[in-house]
């Protein structure tokens, strides 16, 4: 159940942010590393919500917010861990959008989130690990589990009639989880998985790794790598030994860069990546080129969400302080209340300071589960004409 708020409690808490003219918040994610093509939208999602939120007026008694930027490199923990304390302890934010990458963002909520109290929000962290790390109630995610994916992912090469794959999968939290999830679910539904294999980011050549894929043999195979780095290195040295034809890819190898590295050469592979086809997912869409940049990337709906569940929690503790607010995100994030879809940002403030519940729908059609990630829809994608298509959303 939802903590209604009586509008006088909300008044007396709004005042006491009347000093608080200046809301920090954090904006982490890989803009340098293996995902930085899909960086500057995930940014440009989440400063998109904060901008809408300051043009409403109408945040913690007219306290204005602020994106801080730091690069979580989606792959070095130190350099992320010094990211996030930079964040709080010299630009003083009092909440985190990130970080991206799995490895990175368990670095930087276990060395640095818990022991300063600090709420983080991931719009892409996917690993199944993070479902049961120690948080102290501070961690969420936008995205939904690789556990979910790993599920999806069988459907979606089953339905194709594909009944044994190999695997090569990143060597980090991310890959791993994802391949061990995809394996027992695939194998449970009655398919082959003839070999899972790990690859290191960073190489110039992958004809090794590619050579003991093909020997294993399989009708596809699946790449949980990412896209601007190994996974591109290993689908270029599978079609230049002809080792397979067919890639299925997860959503760290999903977007405009896979295109552009290999174009129709890699027509009739699919693949899937969070998303929705949701009526707030349009709206999301509209105001994201109105905004320019690419609102149909991955994880840049998801950016957008972590940073309105961040600073409609805050709204509704009456407080920036994540001690406060922390507790309020489940309640924002599901019903009872008035759904609220991007551009209502400023609406659903008003609803919060007159006690009023929300349903925080966003451009994901955000629904959070227990221990607050994304209970997870998903766009099936293929490449056709050198190009990404959906084929569904499931």
């Amino acid at each position: 159940m939802k903590k209604l708020l009586l509008a006088s409690a909300a008044s007396l808490a709004l005042a006491s942010m009347a000093t608080a003219q200046e809301v920090k918040i954090g904006t982490v994610v890989g803009f340098t590393g293996p995902l930085e093509s899909l960086a500057p939208d995930m940014a440009g999602g989440s400063e998109l919500a904060m901008n809408e939120v300051n043009a409403s007026g109408n945040f913690l008694n007219g306290a204005t917010v602020v994106s801080v930027r730091g690069d979580s490199t989606c792959i070095d923990a130190a350099a992320a861990t010094a990211v996030a304390e930079r964040l709080i302890t010299s630009d003083g934010v009092s909440g985190i959008v990130g970080a991206d990458c799995s490895g990175v963002t368990n670095a930087m909520l276990q060395n640095v989130a818990v022991p300063n109290g600090m709420v983080m929000v991931s719009p892409s962290a996917t690993s199944p690990a993070l479902t049961t790390v120690e948080d102290n109630g501070l961690f969420f995610r936008t995205a939904p589990s690789d556990a979910r994916q790993g599920v999806v992912m069988t459907e979606v090469i089953m339905d194709r009639g594909i009944k044994s794959v190999a695997v090569t999968y990143t060597n980090n939290d991310y890959g791993q989880g994802l391949a061990d999830s995809f394996a027992a679910a695939f194998e449970a539904a009655g398919g082959t998985v003839t070999l899972v294999a790990a690859h290191e980011d960073g190489r110039a050549d992958y004809s090794a790794e590619v050579g003991a894929l093909a020997a294993a043999g399989g009708d596809a195979l699946v790449v949980a790598g990412y896209v601007d780095q190994g996974g591109s290195g290993i689908i270029r040295a599978a079609l230049d030994s002809g080792a397979f034809e067919t890639f299925v890819f997860p959503d760290g190898m999903v977007s405009s860069a896979l295109v552009g590295n290999f174009g129709s050469e890699i027509d009739g592979s699919f693949g899937q990546h969070p998303g929705t086809d949701s009526e707030g997912a349009a709206i999301f869409e509209t105001l994201a080129a109105e905004a320019g940049f690419d609102g149909t990337q991955p994880f840049a709906k998801e950016s957008y969400d972590a940073a309105a569940l961040i600073m409609l929690a805050m709204q509704a503790a009456g407080s920036s302080n994540p001690a406060d607010y922390a507790g309020e995100i489940m309640d924002i994030a599901n019903a009872p209340g008035t759904p609220i879809l991007p551009g209502e940002l400023g609406k659903a403030l008003e609803l919060i300071a007159a006690g009023e519940d929300i349903d925080y729908v966003g451009a994901s059609a955000v629904e959070l589960i227990e221990p607050g990630e994304s209970a997870g829809n998903y766009r099936e994608i293929e490449i056709s004409g050198g190009e990404i298509t959906t084929a569904r959303f499931r």
